[in-house]
């Protein structure tokens, strides 16, 4: 046959492993193309290799089987992983399976439960590699933009949850929003979502997400507009299970499938914050007209800058906008050295009663100052004004 079933061996017994290539030897449709007698020999075998299947031994000296399917799954492997226990390991086939891989066999196996697992999971790869394959001819260019200040209080969630709204209502495309917020993210209670699960599940499921990307689905909050939210955990200290890694197979999960991808993160720099300015396509930096704000705007300027972020990149918005208080928009980009990019008016009434109702003001408020002012920075990002002047002007 053309395409045989390319399989590797993992099983700290060699005479285990001489059986089961002598087993397979007489199907026509697999070929064994390499062996280890562990975990890490296992790894490095898979990276070279490149098989379909991988025959995955639980017990093992230096590295165990878990652990191996976990490495793999987490780096990426698209090899698919059949696990072999012997009766009484239950709980380390469960765990195996958390660990990503995608189906099991007990020892003693009978020679046609082993090849009929190997078939079914090879076939079911196939199938998922196909459809994968028709989905990506109409693969979506995402874009991600982050909302970041280096001060607190200065309406970046407000921000970020409207626009998110906007960009909905102006386009009609898929929006995910992200709360990276990850101790006191708000972004659930501004849209008046009930959190059913949070992005610290999230991190517990990602290998089998990944296996199925349907489950990713079950950890998205539905908005009435269409926005899609995937919430901050609930409670302050589940934050520290969320790494900097996390972010990023998450964003990159996302990537592809939504059209804009819009993260509020907390105010500062932190790994997971970095993060996700370094993966964003635009920076929408939040500031507002008062000396403390200033000073940290032009500090955290300063960092991006060692960052190595284009200054493009960057699109400072001053919200609150007010000059009635001794400071104007000149001293503002005299004092450091860039061009506001937008202003958002200064109307706490309205968004405080907003933010209190659980109503984005943009969908219910349209008419309001600052509905207009976010609206138009939803056009900025959008930038095709032919094809969205239509849907503008209806909106006001």
């Amino acid at each position: 046959m053309e395409n045989k079933i390319k399989m590797v061996i993992v099983d700290d017994s060699e005479q285990t492993r001489e059986n089961i290539a002598s087993i397979m030897s007489f199907e026509k449709d697999i070929e064994i193309i390499g062996e280890a007698g562990n975990g890490e020999e296992a790894i490095e075998i898979v990276r070279d290799k490149r098989p379909d299947i991988v025959l995955m031994d639980i017990n093992m000296p230096v590295m165990d089987g878990i652990k191996a399917t976990q490495a793999l799954t987490e780096e990426g492997a698209e090899s698919s992983i059949i696990i072999m226990s012997i009766q009484g390991e239950g709980e380390y086939i469960k765990r195996a399976m958390s660990a990503g891989a995608r189906d099991y066999v007990v020892k003693p196996f009978g020679v046609r439960e082993l090849v009929d697992t190997v078939r079914r999971v090879y076939e079911m790869d196939m199938n998922k590699k196909r459809k994968n394959n028709n989905i990506s001819a109409s693969i979506i260019e995402s874009r991600i933009i982050s909302i970041f200040s280096t001060k607190g209080g200065v309406g970046k969630t407000t921000i970020a949850t409207n626009l998110a709204v906007s960009l909905s209502n102006l386009t009609g495309k898929k929006i995910v929003l992200l709360d990276l917020d990850l101790q006191f993210g708000d972004v659930a209670i501004c849209l008046n979502l009930y959190i059913k699960n949070s992005m610290t599940e999230l991190v517990k499921d990602f290998a089998n997400i990944e296996q199925d990307s349907g489950l990713m689905e079950e950890y998205l909050l539905a908005h009435y507009s269409g926005v899609k939210v995937l919430a901050a955990p609930i409670r302050p200290e589940n934050a520290e299970y969320v790494t900097a890694e996390h972010i990023k197979n998450i964003i990159e999960f996302l990537k592809g499938r939504y059209d804009y991808i819009i993260i509020d993160t907390s105010h500062g720099f932190n790994d997971t914050v970095i993060t996700a300015l370094d993966m964003s396509d635009t920076i929408i930096y939040i500031s507002t007209l008062d000396l403390p704000s200033i000073k940290n705007t032009k500090n955290g300027l300063e960092v991006m800058k060692s960052l190595n972020y284009p200054k493009e990149k960057v699109k400072l918005v001053i919200n609150k906008s007010n000059e009635n208080f001794g400071i104007n928009h000149s001293d503002f980009e005299s004092a450091l050295g860039v061009d506001i990019w937008a202003m958002i008016p200064d109307d706490l009434a309205s968004v405080t009663v907003s933010v209190n109702n659980g109503h984005p003001l943009v969908a219910h408020r349209k008419s309001s100052a600052v509905s207009k002012r976010i609206y138009k920075l939803a056009q900025s990002i959008i930038g095709d004004e032919k094809v969205k002047k239509r849907i503008f002007a209806a909106v006001f």
